[in-house]
């Protein structure tokens, strides 16, 4: 855990990625930072893809605290580790970086936390039975999220048995029995008790368009997008009586796990979700 301190001297953090204009991780950060009274601490948006990235993190001096990372960094930093999380390992995929003393990085995965608190938030404590949609780098931790929620079985529908591979692997790691369904088997979405559509922009539009939700559904849905909200199937499912949530949730626990763990302070959850929301109801 990082020294911290509350007075004026530097400590810098940033999220990077490519693209990352879109990115809320800067007000969620601020707002932590604002009502936690760290006046030193500064957060900003860097955009940086696979080839830039190695030469700029060796650069970096020892003012920098924590560095949040999106697409598609998150495999990419791997190597440049000191070491990374058992959980991290596990997904292979890191989204936050901090310094021990001896200023060695380490790599965490926040994403798995995040998911995990937004399907609680829903009022699902456990789950028996889940269904990933989309096989892509979100979907990795999807199934960490509910391995960790107590499944012993997850579904992931995919577009092709390749493309889902290296999610199965995670899913082997974490002794939970996967297999691939089509992207039109919506009964196993219907069977689920949790449900989390990872797929991003057109194609959760086509997957959505073919869901039909007459009964009240079994499970939780947790769709990882979250502007425009709600998106197609939220609404679907929402509509027939069941618990749907957004990906905002998804961030904000996932940004308040990473403020945890570059402070060492709890997260003000409370001042975080407000920053937010309103950065969201602006765009």
């Amino acid at each position: 855990m990082p020294h911290v301190s509350t007075s004026t001297a530097a400590h810098r953090a940033a999220v990077l990625g490519s693209p990352i204009g879109h990115s809320l991780s800067p007000v969620l950060h601020g707002a932590a930072y604002a009502a936690l009274g760290l006046s030193g601490w500064s957060y900003e948006a860097v955009e940086l893809d696979e080839s830039s990235f190695p030469a700029w993190f060796a650069g970096l001096g020892p003012e920098w605290s924590g560095l949040s990372l999106t697409m598609p960094l998150k495999r990419v930093v791997i190597p440049l580790l000191a070491s990374v999380t058992p959980l991290a390992d596990a997904v292979g995929a890191v989204n936050t970086v901090t310094w021990t003393p001896e200023r060695y990085p380490v790599g965490h995965n926040t994403d798995v936390h995040g998911i995990v608190q937004a399907l609680r938030s829903t009022g699902l404590s456990s789950a028996t039975v889940g269904c990933v949609v989309g096989a892509g780098a979100t979907a990795a931790s999807a199934v960490a999220a509910l391995a960790g929620l107590g499944c012993s079985s997850v579904v992931v529908q995919a577009r092709s048995a390749r493309r889902a591979g290296p999610v199965l692997e995670v899913a082997a790691k974490l002794g939970v029995a996967a297999r691939i369904s089509d992207l039109t088997a919506f009964e196993d979405v219907a069977a689920a008790d949790a449900v989390i559509v990872t797929l991003p922009g057109e194609a959760a539009s086509s997957w959505s368009a073919g869901l039909t939700v007459t009964d009240p559904p079994r499970g939780a849905m947790l769709d990882v997008s979250y502007h425009p909200w709600p998106t197609d199937a939220a609404s679907r499912w929402s509509s027939a009586g069941g618990a749907a949530v957004g990906g905002f949730e998804m961030l904000l626990h996932q940004a308040a796990e990473q403020v945890r763990l570059m402070t060492g302070l709890d997260a003000p959850l409370d001042d975080m979700r407000a920053a937010g929301e309103k950065a969201l109801a602006e765009r």
